[in-house]
C-alpha cells in the first residue's frame, strides 16, 4: 500500500505590508518533516526462504572416553624394554613393554620337561594297563600326575607371557607411567590406553525438558580450542530416572571423533536438535519487532515498507520460522527498522543469508 506525501509550497504574495523588512530574493523555508519523509532511509534486507529448521536445546558437559583402561603389571619384574610412547596408537593385545622374565622362562622350561617325562611314562603304562599287567589304581595315579603337570606347565607358561605387558584394549597410549629399569610390583600401573575414535559425554538436563529428548536425536558440539568448528554427535540413550540431588536426568551423547580433533577432558557446548520442521519458511530473527507480545516485521515493496504481523515458530541459529503473515521471497528489513513507520521510503541493500538453519 502506497501513501502519497503532499508537498507543501509556500506562495509569497506581493504586498506593501509584507515587503516591509523583507529583502528582495529571499527563498521560502521548506517544511522539515516533509523533506525527511521524502528522503529514503538506508536499510538492510533479507529474503524469506524455505529450509529445514530444528528446535534445539543447549547444554554443557565434559567430553570423555567410554574405553579408558589402565595397563597394569601382572607379575613383578624390572622393565628391560619400552616399545611404545604416549600418543602411539595400539591394538588390543599389542606388547607395550617387556619385563625381565628369565626366571619365569626357566621355570616354564622345567615344567615342560617334567610334563614330557610324565606323558611318556603314561603312554608306556597305558598299554600295560590295557593288558591287565598293572593295577587300575596305579594307572589312575599316573593319569592324575600327568594332569597336574599339564596344569603346572600352563601356569608357568602364562606367568612367562605376563612378563610382556600388553594393551587390554585398542586405542591411543594416553600416559606412560614407567621408565626403563624400573621395578614393578603386581598391579602397578605402567600405561593408560584410551580409545578416542568415539567419545562420550553425559548431559545433565532439567526434568522439565525430559519429554523433548529421545535416543537418536542429533547434536552439535563446540569446544573452546576450535570455537568456529562444529562436531556431530548423537544422543545414544536417555535415562528414565531423575537424580533427586539436582532434579536432572542424564542424556548420553556419542561423538564421532575419527579425525582425532577432540580429546578426552575437553569442555563442550552441546546443541541438541529435538524437533524438526521440514521445508519451513524462515527469516533472520533480527527482523522481528516485539511490541505488546505481538511479532511484526517490515516488508519492503516498491521502495516503501509495510508493517505486517507474523506468527512465529521455532527459533534456532539466529533464524526464526514464520508460520503466517509472510510469503516466500518477501523482503524483510533486518537492520535499520527502528526508525521506520508504515509507508516509510527506504533504500535497501541485501543481507547475505547464513546457512546454519537446516
Amino acid at each position: 500500500m502506497k501513501t502519497t506525501k503532499p508537498i507543501i509550497a509556500a506562495l509569497a504574495l506581493a504586498g506593501s505590508a509584507l515587503l516591509t523588512g523583507c529583502g528582495v530574493g529571499e527563498a521560502s523555508v521548506s517544511d522539515e518533516a516533509t523533506v525527511q519523509a521524502a528522503t529514503p532511509v538506508p536499510v538492510e534486507v533479507a529474503q524469506a526462504y524455505r529450509t529445514n529448521i530444528y528446535a534445539t536445546y543447549t547444554a554443557t558437559a565434559t567430553i570423555t572416553s567410554d574405553a579408558d583402561a589402565p595397563v597394569v603389571a601382572r607379575v613383578a619384574g624390572e622393565i628391560v624394554e619400552l616399545l611404545v610412547e604416549e600418543g602411539d596408537r595400539v591394538v588390543e593385545g599389542q606388547v607395550l613393554a617387556r619385563l625381565d622374565g628369565e626366571r619365569s622362562r626357566l621355570e616354564m622350561l622345567a615344567a615342560k620337561a617334567n610334563l614330557k617325562q610324565a606323558r611318556t611314562e603314561y603312554e608306556r603304562n597305558k598299554d600295560l594297563h590295557e593288558r591287565g599287567l598293572i593295577s587300575a589304581s596305579m594307572f589312575d595315579n599316573l593319569h592324575y600326575d600327568l594332569e597336574a603337570l599339564e596344569a603346572s606347565y600352563e601356569l608357568r607358561k602364562l606367568t612367562y607371557d605376563y612378563s610382556k605387558i600388553r594393551a587390554p584394549i585398542a586405542g591411543v597410549v594416553a600416559a606412560r607411567e614407567v621408565k626403563p629399569g624400573q621395578h614393578l610390583d603386581v598391579n602397578d600401573v605402567a600405561f593408560r590406553v584410551t580409545e578416542t575414535s568415539e567419545l562420550i559425554a553425559y548431559l545433565q538436563i532439567p526434568q522439565s525438558e525430559l519429554s523433548k529428548f529421545a535416543a537418536g536425536h542429533s547434536a552439535r558440539i563446540q569446544v573452546a580450542s576450535m570455537p568456529d568448528t562444529q562436531f556431530p554427535a548423537t544422543i545414544a540413550r536417555v535415562s528414565p530416572t531423575i537424580d533427586s540431588r539436582n532434579g536432572t536426568f542424564r542424556a548420553t551423547a556419542i561423538i564421532d571423533n575419527q579425525q582425532g580433533d577432540l580429546a578426552p577432558g575437553m569442555f563442550g557446548r552441546f546443541t541438541i536438535a529435538y524437533e524438526q520442521h521440514a521445508d519451513a519458511l524462515v527469516i533472520p530473527a533480527m527482523a522481528l519487532l516485539d511490541e505488546d507480545d505481538v511479532n511484526t516485521v517490515y516488508v519492503v515493496s516498491d521502495g516503501e515498507v509495510v508493517r505486517r504481523t507474523v506468527d512465529v515458530g521455532i527459533l534456532a541459529d539466529g533464524n526464526v520460522e514464520i508460520l503466517g503473515g509472510l510469503s516466500e521471497d518477501d523482503l524483510v528489513v533486518v537492520v535499520g527498522q527502528s526508525g521506520l513507520r508504515n509507508g516509510s521510503k527506504v533504500l535497501a541493500s541485501t543481507k547475505i543469508q547464513d546457512s546454519f538453519t537446516g
